[in-house]
């Protein structure tokens, strides 16, 4: 049995650092916050060790980090989201702060920085050394729990849109306790998080399947470049679903990336292993595929200060068996950030009027073929605050709602674990035509005879947009095709808005 609600505000699905941004700047209109779980859970938010990235030190300015953002995306950057999202750096890292973020501090009472991979300054304003998300998350839920214009489901699951015969969002249809509640709203807000969980090896929550993404193409919103992935070349290999991260700080502490002899992955010079993540992440890649193996040597760098400086990966490591105070850590490159999915403008916007989308699950071309170290959380805080200003300006709307088609099934685990094992080995660090070919078969076979799952729709964008693109660029490598086109062009996928029978 279906429910409905009028809500007379915004619908915000998602609580992660771009949902409660958001939400938090709402305000006075009264706000509903839905998330299938507990807030501080099964979010990448809360999972981030590195920090955010922002101009914060006389010898850095925002032009320098957009500069840097532009360098590492390969081509896809634009250049005004660029400087739009580095312009409020310092802002946004302030009103964290003023939030209870407890970022490290410097002697002098400013912001301590660290520098990651292909920043040319130090910028990354940090928390107790690997503990910036959950750190940061913490303050926000606290701001949002004591927000009087916010409601809060923690128990609700997103399973459909709601839209009207012009194809405008009305609401969405939220699953809670196994009944289905219809909640209708001047704008709807996806904060949804990543596709991290539609492979085998992520340091996501395996939770976040691109289930936003997928929806929202049903509905019609274009999806901007899905095939870009992020693969982080230091998830921690020990045997866990998903893999613990060691940090890409360590590696800016002077860690080395080396083979089981002690070779270096990248070369000798001391700043080799902060090139770019895909080149990182290949050359992880590359070793273990040869059967030399890869290992995060932290042993000079860090030594006897692992458990004060990074206390978050030693508990991992330790947890495993492993003191990285003594021998180096076993990596492999995995699934951690999707620059694609659901196209949006600056303040969220999608083409689909009523529906905006933040935070990971969105497109907003600023992070371009390969996202620059620690700009996500900048981005879900300073774009999540744009885009909660934007969608309080929805007004409601008269008209009649279409009804809805019935919520999708889900993936059952076994097949579920087919598609991931398949994503990871042919629309991972490495890609082939004969491979994407193959994975797309896989999901042919997943689907027959039945409506897709939402994971396999996304899975699909992904792997089709990737078959599509013939080069090599940023986080999406071809082995059959690794050169670097001479024009940069995004991949944009739209359908016609489908229209329910009535």
């Amino acid at each position: 049995m279906t429910s409905r609600i009028v809500h007379d505000g915004p619908l915000i699905v998602g609580g992660g650092l771009a949902g409660l941004s958001a939400a938090l700047e709402t305000g006075p209109r009264q706000t509903l916050v839905a998330t299938p779980a507990p807030l501080l859970q099964a979010c990448s938010s809360a999972w981030a060790q590195g920090g955010v990235a922002a101009a914060l030190t006389a010898a850095d300015t925002p032009e320098l980090h957009a500069a840097d953002t532009a360098a590492a995306g390969g081509g896809l950057v634009d250049p005004h989201a660029a400087r739009a999202l580095t312009a409020e750096g310092q802002a946004t890292v302030e009103w964290l702060a003023g939030l209870g973020a407890p970022f490290d501090r410097d002697a002098a009472g400013g912001f301590a920085v660290s520098r990651e991979a292909a920043h040319s300054r130090a910028r990354v304003a940090r928390v107790g050394g690997d503990g910036a998300g959950r750190a940061i998350l913490s303050a926000l839920v606290a701001a949002v729990r004591a927000a009087p214009h916010v409601r809060i489901w923690e128990d609700a699951r997103l399973r459909g849109l709601l839209q009207d015969a012009d194809g405008r969002v009305r609401g969405a249809i939220l699953e809670r306790g196994g009944r289905l509640v219809e909640v209708i709203a001047p704008a709807v807000v996806l904060a949804t998080g990543g596709a991290g969980g539609l492979y085998a090896r992520t340091t996501t929550p395996t939770a976040l399947l691109g289930e936003g993404m997928a929806l929202a193409w049903q509905a019609g919103a274009d999806i901007l470049d899905p095939e870009f992935v992020q693969f982080h070349p230091t998830a921690i290999d020990v045997g866990l679903d998903p893999m613990p991260l060691a940090t890409e700080a360590l590696r800016g502490e002077g860690a080395r990336l080396v083979d089981r002899t002690g070779a270096f992955l990248l070369g000798e010079a001391a700043d080799a292993d902060l090139a770019p993540r895909d080149v990182v992440a290949r050359a992880v890649h590359a070793a273990r595929s040869e059967g030399r193996g890869a290992f995060l040597d932290a042993r000079s760098a860090v030594g006897a200060d692992f458990p004060e400086a990074f206390p978050a990966v030693f508990a991992a490591c330790m947890r495993a068996g492993l003191d990285p105070r003594e021998q180096p850590i076993p990596v492999a490159a995995a699934a951690h950030y999707h620059m694609g999915g659901i196209a949006a403008d600056l303040d969220g916007r999608t083409t689909l009027p009523g529906l905006f989308a933040v935070g990971e699950c969105a497109a907003t071309r600023v992070h371009g073929a390969n996202r620059l170290a620690s700009n996500s959380l900048l981005e879900a805080a300073a774009f999540g605050r744009r885009t909660g200003r934007a969608a309080a300006a929805g007004t409601v709307r008269g008209g009649h709602i279409l009804p809805p088609s019935p919520p999708p099934p889900d993936l059952q685990s076994r097949p579920l674990a087919r598609l991931r094992a398949a994503m990871s080995e042919l629309a991972g660090v490495i890609r082939t035509g004969p491979g994407l070919t193959n994975l797309i078969a896989t999901l042919d076979q997943l689907d027959a005879g039945r409506v897709p799952a939402l994971p396999s729709v996304a899975a699909r964008l992904i792997a089709e947009a990737a078959l599509a693109r013939r080069e090599s660029r940023g986080g999406h490598y071809r082995a059959d095709f690794p050169e670097t086109a001479a024009e940069a062009r995004h991949t944009r996928l739209h359908q016609p808005v489908p229209v329910p029978a009535e």
